[in-house]
């Protein structure tokens, strides 16, 4: 059984997030949506558990299983057997910042494989940021968001729980 791992923060997940979920499902026998803590990033929406639930809900696929970890994500691969990392690229500066990131989890765990999936031309601007900036100022997020959780996100950004 080939599982991978697709790791980010999800906070919160997009329709851009969901269409690189269900492509790496229909490659992968496994796909874990692993959601971390990004600490370079001090404006979370929903807490770890809260995200995880929204995937969930946004999600209904049964090869597709939604984990957390809160350490170095090769450990996470290595321990679970899984055999790729499956990463999302809208754009060159995404490229970047993902190769970085690949070489490195390379070196720390060299039977780490990164497989890269472009984004649908649809989904190459869309971003967690831009969803909540612009739920913040009091647009239209749902293009952007699965239709089950738009709700819970606009009662957030309104400071709702």
């Amino acid at each position: 059984m080939k599982k991978a791992i697709c790791p980010g923060s999800f906070d919160p997940v997009t329709l851009g997030h969901i269409d690189i979920i269900e492509r790496a499902a229909d490659i992968f026998d496994e796909v874990v949506v692993l959601v971390m803590s990004n600490r370079s990033k001090k404006d979370s929406l929903f807490t770890v558990e809260e995200r995880m639930e929204l995937i969930a809900r946004s999600v209904n696929l049964a090869n597709v299983k939604i984990d957390t970890y809160n350490g170095l994500l090769v450990d996470y691969v290595r321990n679970s057997g899984a055999v790729a990392i499956v990463k999302g690229l809208r754009a060159m500066s995404d490229f970047e910042y993902e190769f970085q990131q690949a070489l490195t989890n390379k070196s720390l765990y060299p039977a780490a494989e990164t497989m890269f999936l472009c984004a649908r031309g649809e989904n190459t601007f869309l971003s967690s940021s831009m969803v909540k900036e612009v739920c913040r100022l009091g647009g239209d997020i749902r293009p952007f968001v699965p239709e089950s959780i738009s709700d819970d996100i606009y009662k957030r950004c309104k400071g709702d729980n």
